[in-house]
């Protein structure tokens, strides 16, 4: 069997452990994030940050999930006419995806992406939908 680009990575939650400040995608807000306020943010409870780590303990990717709500008059009819009468509904926000640019164009972005929903998914949290919320319509191409 050949190996590829997914062979020996792994998603984990950020700790401490971990070393960010090599990290850089191109995007100096998401960058500036995950080097000064993932942790912060985890630590308080405010964000979930996931790193994509390589075999040789690289972070090459990462990627932010949290609560929100949506506006159970803002959703489509179809939709919200099948939900209770809710004024907000539940969901997850992806909220931050970058990979390193050393990184970019391997599939890291979208196995990121399907990490982030699997973990939506299973969550034993409710939740009605995912929410991406894009920082930069200029960002690089992830996937």
């Amino acid at each position: 069997m050949v190996a590829g680009p997914l062979d020996g990575v792994r998603v984990e939650a950020l700790t401490a452990q971990h070393d960010r400040n090599s990290f850089a995608s191109g995007v100096e807000p998401l960058d500036r994030y995950f080097r000064v306020q993932a942790g912060q943010d985890a630590r308080k409870s405010l964000a979930a940050p996931f790193v994509l780590v390589l075999s040789d303990g690289i972070i090459a990717g990462y990627y932010t999930l949290s609560s929100t709500a949506l506006q159970l008059a803002e959703l489509p009819e179809r939709i919200a006419g099948r939900l209770p009468r809710y004024p907000l509904v539940p969901a997850t926000l992806l909220g931050r995806l970058a990979i390193d640019h050393r990184h970019q164009g391997k599939g890291y972005g979208r196995f990121l992406l399907a990490d982030a929903l699997y973990r939506s998914v299973r969550s034993e949290i409710a939740s009605f939908a995912v929410v991406v919320d894009a920082k930069n319509e200029s960002a690089p191409p992830i996937l």
